[in-house]
């Protein structure tokens, strides 16, 4: 059984920062990239960060330059650091084990709401 769970998010004021964890369990984490998605009401699920099993990175426009994405391979866990928070930042925050390049395992979602 697979499992993913986020924490970290919560209320903060613009230019504020948060950290995100993604913990995983079971067989899924060191040869799988991982993916940080968010969802705002009435809008799609985006693509926020993903890194690879290797440790490349790679980011949405609107977050690049503020967070960073990282795993720790040991603990079975990846992070993403979010720096200069902005009200449009504020969404449902998924973490993602990819397992193929179209399908995965979701994590619950971490509420990440930025004041303005």
């Amino acid at each position: 059984q697979v499992q993913l769970v986020e924490s970290g998010g919560g209320l903060v004021q613009a230019g504020g920062s948060l950290r995100l964890s993604c913990a995983a369990s079971g067989s899924i984490f060191r040869n799988n990239a991982m993916d940080w998605y968010r969802q705002a009401p009435g809008k799609q699920r985006e693509l926020v960060a993903t890194i690879t099993s290797s440790g490349t990175t790679n980011y949405a426009d609107s977050v690049k330059g503020r967070f960073t994405i990282s795993r720790d391979n040991a603990k079975n866990t990846v992070y993403l650091q979010m720096n200069s928070l902005k009200p449009e930042d504020t969404a449902v925050y998924y973490c993602k084990a990819n397992v193929t390049p179209r399908w995965g395992y979701w994590g619950q979602g971490t509420q990440v709401t930025v004041s303005s």
